[in-house]
């Protein structure tokens, strides 16, 4: 994990290192047998189909089932010898969830869905199990070193208005309060990101976070309006501008920057994740184009 973190600064100029992990480690660590399959993605062999499962589901100790976690972001930090800040994240409760009622990836969340519908206080419950978890996973990372967390909320686009607010932003607001966020005299920032989540950026500014992720589909300029100065904005271009010429990269950069307005309170990022196939050289012109003209005069 320590040289696959540090790899990408050896090749790019990069503000920060993000942890190489996965966000499943959670429901690993409760005993759901996770598998990757090659074509399919994430596999869970005992996925949650009772009120059984969910009574016997055990909340991890990040010292003990996660360590490896804990230890990686230790090494990755003495490693990193402060050249940049080292982000820890987990998935949120909502999308682990959705992952351990489905048994891996989904496309209809049919299982998820009737479940929160029909028994929504049996979903609750498991959601509580799992916040607290990602609450103690988070704090074992800021403790071993993290510098940043993130909480990434991939399927919170997927639920209706109140059942957002209901089933992923009151659990994500719950973790924030709980973030012992405060290391010595340093404050370690947190970040929200839900996929599909434009619509709400009011409710996510009021969520105790510190900044906020958008995917490449909201208008960055706008949720700046929208939010104002709450929080930090993250983002937001889209990651299949990469498969484009590097001059085209460098002006959708300049595009997403001049939306911001040049001002502090943005990180530039992906709206997403970078695609396995993307020509290296083409990250390289985007951090070139960032480094070039997201200068704050």
């Amino acid at each position: 994990a320590c040289e696959v973190t540090l790899q990408p600064l050896e090749r790019f100029d990069f503000d920060g290192a993000i942890l190489f992990s996965d966000i499943l480690t959670i429901p690993d660590a409760m005993g759901l047998g996770l598998s990757f399959i090659e074509g399919e993605g994430p596999k869970f062999a005992r996925p949650i189909r009772s009120a059984a499962d969910i009574k016997q589901l055990p909340v991890p100790d990040p010292t003990i089932e996660l360590q490896y976690v804990t230890d990686a972001v230790s090494l990755i930090r003495r490693e990193l010898n402060g050249r940049v800040p080292l982000i820890g994240f987990s998935g949120s409760p909502w999308t682990l969830a959705t992952y351990m009622i489905e048994g891996g990836s989904s496309k209809t969340f049919k299982r998820i869905k009737a479940l929160m519908y029909e028994q929504p206080q049996l979903m609750h419950q498991l959601l509580e199990k799992i916040t607290r978890s990602v609450e103690l996973y988070l704090n074992a990372q800021i403790a071993a070193g993290a510098q940043v967390v993130m909480l990434f909320d991939t399927w919170g686009g997927v639920l209706s208005t109140e059942a957002y607010r209901a089933f992923s932003l009151d659990y994500a607001q719950q973790i924030a309060a709980n973030l012992e966020t405060q290391v010595s005299e340093q404050q370690v920032p947190t970040v929200l990101f839900s996929k599909g989540g434009g619509q709400w950026l009011e409710s996510m500014a009021d969520a105790g976070f510190d900044g906020l992720g958008l995917d490449w589909q909201t208008d960055i300029g706008q949720a700046k309006a929208r939010v104002g100065d709450r929080v930090a904005l993250q983002g937001n271009m889209d990651p299949m501008v990469l498969y484009a010429s590097p001059e085209v990269i460098t002006n959708e950069v300049k595009r997403v920057l001049d939306k911001f307005g040049r001002s502090a309170g943005h990180v530039f990022n992906l709206g997403h994740g970078v695609l396995p196939d993307i020509n290296p050289e083409h990250v390289k012109a985007m951090v070139d184009a960032v480094h070039k003209y997201g200068r704050i005069a």
